[in-house]
């Protein structure tokens, strides 16, 4: 797909600037989108270093298996198909809780292994199971509590309010997630999504089909090292911890007093996102380490490590994505293109210059990046489009990935209803993340 999208940006760009003369635009901005690409890299690499550390120190206190608990009562409620000691169930908690804590590298294993699983449970093999498209409906949504990544993009592009997309971004994902579950619970009882319909087309094409690949087993295991338990510490820590967390709530409370004499609830809000957020969090995670025995500073700066690669390994998608679409931008298509869809959008209050956005993002998670990155270098990263172009980011999932994923690995050609209830919860997460910013961030420069 990105072949394809890479292709058109480019030949595009070339032929449009052919025509109106504007290849000089097109060649420095070539060179200088480049550049450009490198530096935002570099910059990025400070912000994952930091952001991966504190998630180590998450990942090492054994936060992910608390969430599981959590979600589990709910779990056995959307999955009534599922035996609650089904090896599916387990596999499906710890998915959703590494996705939700922005921890990737395990919610990936975790997810091959709960299809797998739930393919066991299939009486028609090749066709998608009512729990296997609610789950992974939900992963479209992408519920996410922390989304590092467009935090760490909008601090390195030099946005003074850099975490201020947290809450809208959260509400947003959870708005894509409740849609993804009643779409998902109404038509999978329909006529037309049955799937004794799919059953024999499905079993000839599986036949000749060759086997699937389930979840990489040195993954799998990292995965389940990161969703082991920790062991709580001391009466005598937790009292220490809990001790100055109590001091730290006081001092929000004094400052709550102080501005709501000046200000309405959502001004304070909004003030509490932009500067307390980010020093809040991490003295929330340093005494969730502290409080479960974590030796912090060794475990930070070994997960920190990661963001150097991080920041290498992007270099090269950043530089096609940039490049491409700043050729696209200087050649005038990009601007011809807004200039016919904008009456329509602006009507729905969705600025048209965001829709690229809204367009790769279910395509490629890396596009989504460049794409992301390359608007608010032009708008500006604390612009209203800069900020919905981060809470579309935040806020969805590569919804086709996704799919093709998770149903190769185990063979699943139909997939009923699955798509409608993905491309749902993606629209569902799109209104609420538009609504969300003229709510949060509509005084914000246009």
């Amino acid at each position: 797909m990105l072949n394809g999208i890479f292709f058109v940006l480019v030949a595009g760009s070339v032929l449009t600037a052919a025509f109106r003369g504007t290849m000089p635009r097109v060649t420095e901005a070539s060179l200088t989108a480049a550049r450009s690409a490198v530096d935002l890299a570099i910059g990025l690499i400070g912000q994952m270093a930091l952001w991966l550390g504190m998630m180590g120190i998450v990942r090492e206190g054994g936060l992910m298996r608390s969430i599981a608990r959590g979600l589990r009562p709910l779990m056995r409620r959307l999955f009534p198909e599922v035996p609650e000691d089904h090896p599916a169930m387990g596999a499906m908690i710890l998915n959703l809780a590494a996705n939700m804590l922005g921890l990737a590298n395990a919610a990936t294993p975790f997810g091959l292994k709960a299809m797998r699983e739930l393919n066991t449970l299939n009486p028609y093999p090749g066709v998608a199971t009512n729990p296997m498209a609610l789950f992974l409906a939900i992963n479209a949504a992408g519920v996410a509590i922390l989304p590092l990544g467009a935090v760490a993009v909008r601090a390195t592009l030099g946005s003074k309010d850099p975490a201020g997309i947290m809450l809208p971004s959260f509400l947003s994902t959870f708005s894509a997630a409740i849609t993804a579950v009643v779409v998902a619970k109404l038509l999978e009882n329909s006529p037309r999504f049955r799937p004794e319909r799919y059953a024999a087309q499905a079993a000839a094409e599986a036949a000749e089909a060759p086997a699937g690949r389930g979840p990489d087993a040195a993954a799998l295991a990292s995965a389940e090292r990161i969703a082991q338990e920790h062991a709580p510490a001391t009466r005598g820590w937790k009292a220490f911890a809990l001790g100055l967390l109590v001091l730290f709530l006081v001092a929000v409370v004094r400052e709550v007093v102080h501005l709501r004499s000046d200000h309405g609830r959502l001004e304070v809000l909004r003030t509490f996102m932009s500067g307390w957020l980010l020093p809040a969090l991490m003295l929330a995670i340093l005494l969730f380490g502290v409080a479960r025995r974590v030796k912090i500073y060794e475990v930070f700066v070994a997960a920190a490590k990661e963001g150097f690669q991080i920041g290498v390994m992007i270099i090269p998608f950043l530089v096609a994505i940039l490049v491409g679409i700043a050729m696209f931008r200087a050649s005038g298509a990009m601007d011809a293109i807004i200039g016919v869809i904008s009456p329509l959008t602006s009507r729905l209050g969705f600025p048209a210059e965001a829709l690229p956005m809204a367009l790769i993002k279910p395509l490629s998670g890396s596009g989504a990046l460049g794409v992301m990155s390359e608007t608010m270098k032009t708008y500006g990263p604390d612009s209203f489009i800069g900020y919905l172009v981060s809470l579309l980011n935040a806020g969805t999932e590569t919804t086709f990935y996704i799919l093709a994923v998770y149903f190769g690995s185990v063979q699943v050609r139909v997939l009923r209803h699955t798509l409608i209830a993905c491309l749902t919860a993606d629209l569902a997460g799109y209104v609420a993340a538009t609504g969300l910013c003229h709510l949060f961030f509509g005084g914000a420069p246009r």
